[in-house]
């Protein structure tokens, strides 16, 4: 169940709301028109529920998904940062920083030995070297640990809806 944001009133996500959130998962470009056809609805409730779970945040954006190897980033690295101390300024001016960094695609404050996780791109070798070089000389960073993906074996930001 959802908790409507306006009114405070619970909203259950029934299996037609699901299987509509399958499809644009799959192809957030599709028309409303195929859409309910897809999910045996008429276009008008088709329409309100999409539009429902878009105004209760269950869809927050669409996007167009780039090859990256066709732009030229041949380079994907998962790089572990670690602060000496988690003053919350620093922290926070990493993670702004992080946010305006259009080579870093994510960023997760994690547990465990390390602070962050980042997973960012790179034209090649050299370009990753001065990323890093740059992660290094960020206030308050103690330590960058870099793991260079080899073998993309899945890459889907789709969730399993069932």
């Amino acid at each position: 169940m959802a908790r409507n944001k306006k009114d405070s009133t619970l909203w259950a996500v029934d299996s037609k709301d699901l299987e509509i959130l399958r499809k644009l998962q799959s192809d957030g470009r599709i028309s409303n028109s195929a859409l309910s056809d897809q999910v045996s609805l008429s276009e008008t409730p088709c329409w309100r529920r999409w539009k429902k779970l878009e105004d209760e945040g269950y869809i927050e954006e669409y996007r167009t998904v780039l090859n990256r190897r066709k732009l030229g980033f041949g380079v994907v690295v998962f790089t572990q940062v670690s602060f000496a101390s988690h003053d919350i300024e620093l922290t926070n001016q990493f993670e702004q920083l992080m946010r305006e960094l259009d080579w870093v695609q994510m960023c997760h404050c994690i547990t465990g030995d390390v602070d962050y996780l980042l997973q960012l791109v790179a034209r090649d070798v050299d370009e990753f070297s001065e990323r890093i070089t740059f992660l290094r000389r960020i206030p308050g960073v103690t330590s960058v640990q870099s793991h260079i993906s080899v073998n993309e074996i899945k890459d889907n930001p789709s969730l399993p809806l069932g």
